[in-house]
This record gives C-alpha cells, sequence and structure tokens, in this order.
C-alpha cells in the first residue's frame, strides 16, 4: 500500500521548476511572495517550502526591518529564485518517512498543502 507521503512527494517530484523568473513579484511578507508566486506560475509549492515561508516571516518579527515590505530588503527576482531553489530541493531530495514523521505530529499538515494541482502528463 502506498502511503500519502509517497504519493505527494512522488507527485511533487514531477512538477518542472520553471527555469527564469518571468515577472518581478512585489511583495510585502514571504507568506505574500509564495501566494503570487503559486498564482504566477499556476503551480504548488511543497508542504515544506510552505513550513519555511512562515517561519522567515516569523523569523522578521522585533527585527529592525519588520515592518519594512520584503520587496524593500531583497529584490524580488532574488527572493523568487531563493523560494524556486528551495522548492527544487524540497521536491527533489525529500523522504518520504521524513514527511510522514512531521505529519504525524501536525493534525493541522493539509493547511501546509497547496489544494491545487496542475494536471501532469506523465508517460
Amino acid at each position: 500500500m502506498i502511503r500519502r507521503a509517497e504519493m505527494y512527494q512522488e507527485y511533487m517530484k514531477h512538477i518542472p521548476i520553471p527555469d527564469h523568473c518571468s515577472s518581478l513579484i512585489p511583495s510585502t511578507s514571504w507568506l505574500g511572495l509564495g501566494r503570487s508566486v503559486k498564482q504566477l506560475y499556476e503551480q504548488p509549492l511543497h508542504y515544506l517550502t510552505n513550513i519555511l515561508l512562515r517561519q522567515w516571516d516569523q523569523q522578521r518579527v522585533g527585527s529592525d526591518n519588520e515592518h519594512q515590505p520584503l520587496d524593500a530588503i531583497i529584490h524580488p527576482m532574488k527572493a523568487q529564485a531563493l523560494i524556486w531553489a528551495t522548492e527544487e530541493v524540497h521536491r527533489l531530495t525529500t523522504s518520504s518517512d521524513h514527511l510522514e514523521k512531521l505529519w504525524a505530529k501536525d493534525p493541522m499538515y493539509h493547511a501546509n498543502i497547496d489544494p491545487v494541482f496542475p494536471s501532469l502528463k506523465l508517460h
């Protein structure tokens, strides 16, 4: 029987990472940039990427630049490239066993899995 994390991870491996950033995306936060990237490229982001973007926003709380828009701190193309590089690592190298363990500890893990997935042409 295939576990849910195996199915998820296998599916995510088949979604191609964009090879270039097509637009400058202004953003105030990492989560906001992530939402915009998902819409623009019509792709889900990996569970771990969604978690990481939330953590990056939380890490800004209390910093000197907490109230500055993200795009005033980091160039939008660099921030977007960082998301895609992170996404590639998560899609291609994450163990489904690791995901299963994380999901077992997080009863709300579904909230960090993007529900809309592109249809893939698998050979």
